[in-house]
């Protein structure tokens, strides 16, 4: 069932279409896209350390536009590729680890909005956050597609975008407290909810409530030779 970020995405490439076309035209790599992508994110997490919430929330939001065009344009050029997607995965995590270490330093060092507990909470959400892409990277591992939880990265990096670029540090700067616990939280959900996915499945194989990946019984793994295995069908990261 599409989600509102599905939404999103479709209202956002029809408006960023010229772009995308444009950048495949000329052949640009999708890597760079991706890091490109990745030093804004990590600018937004030293702005954020910095305090001007607001600022790096508008940084955030133009990330957002290099999380989609890199995969449409690797489909476009021919360009997706086991290490492109190995590599976008990996810069995503650097882009969350930067984002949330933005934040601690920022309730760490910030003379006015100083804040004990929310360096934990914060903490916590970084650690939160890549259980969410650990579990579901070492699921798809065993074969397990656990693409499951009440919070995907897509739904992160607008909770830590839009809300920052609007409101900035709005009644205090408790709308950003609350955005903070809400992906905390819900981030060890998501890991919660995929590691009892995977039991559930381990226990119960013959249900079979999921797509099996590489399944060497499948008609794929045998017309298909030559794609490598455990290619992913899309280069954006899975989280």
């Amino acid at each position: 069932m599409p989600t509102p970020t599905d939404y999103l995405k479709k209202g956002a490439l029809r408006v960023i279409e010229p772009a995308i076309s444009f950048l495949a035209r000329n052949n640009v790599s999708p890597n760079a896209i991706t890091t490109v992508g990745t030093l804004l994110t990590v600018a937004a997490g030293v702005v954020y350390a910095t305090g001007h919430i607001m600022t790096a929330g508008w940084i955030m939001a133009a990330t957002a536009f290099f999380d989609v065009v890199d995969g449409e344009v690797a489909r476009r050029t021919g360009r997706s590729t086991v290490f492109g997607a190995f590599y976008d995965s990996t810069l995503d995590r650097v882009a969350d680890g930067a984002l949330m270490a933005g934040l601690t330093v920022f309730y760490a060092t910030n003379p006015v909005h100083r804040n004990l507990y929310m360096m934990v909470v914060c903490l916590l959400g970084i650690i939160g956050t890549f259980l969410v892409s650990y579990t579901r990277a070492r699921a798809e591992s065993l074969g397990i597609d656990a693409k499951v939880g009440v919070m995907q990265r897509p739904e992160r990096i607008v909770l830590l975008s839009a809300p920052q670029a609007l409101f900035g540090l709005f009644w205090n700067g408790w709308v950003l407290i609350g955005i903070i616990i809400l992906l905390t939280v819900t981030a060890w959900i998501t890991a919660v909810q995929r590691i009892a996915f995977v039991h559930r499945f381990t226990q119960h194989p013959d249900l079979k409530p999921i797509r099996i990946i590489n399944d060497p019984a499948s008609p794929t793994s045998s017309t298909n030779p030559s794609k490598p295995a455990g290619m992913p069908a899309s280069r954006r990261a899975q989280s």
